[in-house]
């Protein structure tokens, strides 16, 4: 029973059309699913991943319109970081992100910068042979495309206090001599690293992880779910999401990670050539969609290309 590597990233906005247009026209990425955060539905959860909508690549957000810009802080994610092809692939994106963020910059680590709201990226180049997870679009050639992600890293002022519950319970293997761990499973893995936390307390807001989750088959999921409760992790109940079913928690350093299941999948409910092109609901949730569809922001089309 091994995780998969991450699942997804979700992430906070205070402005989806904004938000829409950096994921989609700058980063390349495809809006895989446009529907509401199931524990508040009168705002927007967008889904943003490869062309399939596959697990680890997929990045998401709430969007709570005006919210103030969050800083990450002592238990709190900082930055996402993506594969790449090769060195060709960082200058190119170099080149893609001047005039598109006020944050860039380029080392013999990769390619840094920050979406409109303040979230970090870190782009750097695959050192791994999972298959890349990669989006169309006409401006970004396949071959430098975002190829899914790498890792994460967050802040931690003890480590230590979060490696018995990563090695032992979830089965991430230690890498290197920092705080780093892997998760690797049967076709992906995925990095998670601490570094240490600046001397301001963290804000929650436009700008930050919310949380990652990992891949779980459906098969392990309760398996998952009862490792975790037997760590002392207090997980929630399993939920079902529709197109993933989930548990959450907050591992020792105060991160929330949720296990989500590895399918049904984005595809259940719409076209894979359609996804994202109009509002979906879960079933459970359809009953509202005439509350919440006038109250959510308009966003432009993701594809005005296609």
């Amino acid at each position: 029973m091994r995780i998969d590597g991450i699942h997804h990233v979700t992430c906070i906005t205070a402005d989806a059309p904004r938000n829409v247009d950096f994921y989609t026209r700058v980063l390349g990425l495809r809006l895989v699913k446009k529907s509401v955060n199931q524990d508040d539905p009168t705002v927007y959860h967008l889904f943003y991943a490869d062309e399939a909508g596959s697990a680890g690549a997929d990045i998401t957000f709430f969007e709570y319109p005006g919210i103030q810009r969050g800083r990450a802080g002592v238990g709190m994610v900082h930055t996402v970081s993506w594969r790449v092809a090769a060195a060709s692939a960082l200058d190119f994106w170099e080149q893609r992100l001047r005039g598109e963020t006020d944050v860039l910059a380029r080392d013999e680590r990769g390619v840094s910068f920050e979406d409109p709201e303040g979230l970090r990226h870190h782009l750097a180049v695959s050192t791994v042979d999972d298959e890349p997870l990669v989006a169309e679009h006409p401006d970004v050639p396949a071959d430098l495309a975002l190829q899914g992600f790498d890792g994460v890293r967050a802040f931690s002022a003890d480590p230590s206090a979060s490696s018995p519950l990563f090695e032992e319970t979830l089965g991430f293997s230690a890498r290197g001599e920092g705080a780093s761990w892997e998760a690797r499973g049967p076709s992906r893995g995925g990095l998670y690293s601490y570094d240490t936390p600046p001397s301001e307390r963290g804000v929650g807001g436009a700008g930050t992880v919310h949380h990652v989750a990992w891949s779980s088959t459906m098969d392990d999921h309760q398996a998952w779910h009862g490792r975790v409760a037997a760590a002392g992790m207090r997980p929630s109940p399993i939920i079902d999401r529709f197109w993933f079913r989930s548990i959450y928690f907050r591992e020792p350093s105060g991160v929330l990670f949720e296990i989500a299941t590895l399918g049904p999948g984005f595809s259940v409910d719409e076209d894979l050539e359609h996804l994202g092109e109009t509002l979906i609901l879960p079933p459970d949730f359809e009953h509202l969609r005439d509350q919440v569809e006038p109250i959510l922001t308009p966003i432009p089309a993701p594809r005005p290309w296609a």
